[in-house]
């Protein structure tokens, strides 16, 4: 009996200890205790490895959209930063995030990851849209894309733009079967071109001028700033067509009233001295506007299928 007291007090000690610990990561740890969304706070969100210097430069828009979504109970204006897409689908599936700015790659495939809506450009940088170049130098003997065939060709990385959805929807739309290698010496067979991954747009140039690779793919922003001496060796096998620089993205469930008023108060930022100074600390952001024909987000998401379906 004596023992049978013993065994359930000792399980009884156990469970408690148990709930204890996990009372107290959860103290550490608000987000385990917040089972859904403040309504109070507006949040904006983009992904990045530096956190810090990501909310220093979104807090002050957060702030300007708090202060004018009064009539939705939004009194606070906050900033989130993912540390990958899957991480920003699941917050903008939660509610946790309610607005998304990215290139329109990785705003795709968050987009189809959590239903997130686009629903304006950003002009980050001052810049409408862009769109990237195919480049080698002139004394490779490569005069078109067709010649690109059994070669390798240098990309930036996987949830690039610029630098991946952009170039493979090129080169799939001009039959040349793009098929990622492990490296630059990896064979490349006759009917195909290779491309391997550099991490970097410099490291892309970097490569193309040593003949690791024998091109690379660029946006124009990158390609104009390499050194005059250097685009004179070069020569431009191809360019893409535009697309918005970045979109803009809500989370799936928002109200109607509420996704309608922050495209407006979005769009009106660049006519007043105040918002003209807020976009200029967001990332040097010219405006927002809707998509135009010739960078319709229509035709973004073709290429994006295009690239996620090959």
């Amino acid at each position: 009996m004596l023992r049978k007291l013993f065994v359930k007090l000792s399980l009884f000690g156990m469970v408690m200890a148990l709930i204890g610990s996990s009372l107290k990561s959860s103290a550490l740890n608000p987000k385990l205790l917040a089972s859904t969304p403040d309504p109070s706070t507006i949040v904006i969100a983009d992904i990045s490895n530096n956190p810090s210097k990501k909310i220093k430069r979104y807090q002050p828009l957060a702030d300007y959209l708090a202060e004018r979504l009064g009539q939705f109970g939004v009194k606070v204006g906050d900033v989130e930063i993912a540390s990958d897409l899957q991480e920003m689908a699941n917050y903008l599936n939660s509610g946790e995030v309610d607005i998304y700015f990215d290139s329109p790659y990785p705003a795709m495939i968050v987009s189809d990851r959590s239903n997130a809506k686009p629903i304006l450009r950003r002009w980050k940088g001052g810049v409408p849209d862009y769109y990237t170049v195919i480049f080698t130098m002139k004394d490779r003997g490569i005069q078109s894309l067709e010649d690109l065939k059994s070669k390798i060709v240098g990309f930036d990385e996987v949830s690039s733009t610029s630098g991946y959805m952009l170039p493979t929807s090129l080169l799939i739309e001009n039959d040349l079967n793009p098929q990622q290698k492990k490296s630059a010496s990896s064979t490349v067979s006759a009917d195909e071109v290779g491309f391997v991954f550099t991490d970097d747009d410099e490291n892309t140039i970097q490569w193309v001028i040593s003949g690791k690779v024998a091109a690379g793919a660029v946006d124009i922003g990158t390609f104009m700033e390499i050194p005059e001496a250097n685009r004179q060796a070069m020569i431009v096998l191809a360019k893409s067509e535009k697309v918005a620089r970045h979109v803009v993205l809500v989370r799936p469930d928002m109200k109607p009233e509420m996704l309608e008023a922050i495209k407006a108060i979005l769009i009106k930022m660049d006519q007043t001295a105040e918002g003209r100074e807020i976009l200029e600390k967001f990332e040097k952001t010219a405006k927002f506007d809707d998509f135009p024909p010739e960078s319709s987000i229509e035709r973004m998401r073709e290429l994006y299928e295009l690239v996620q379906n090959r």
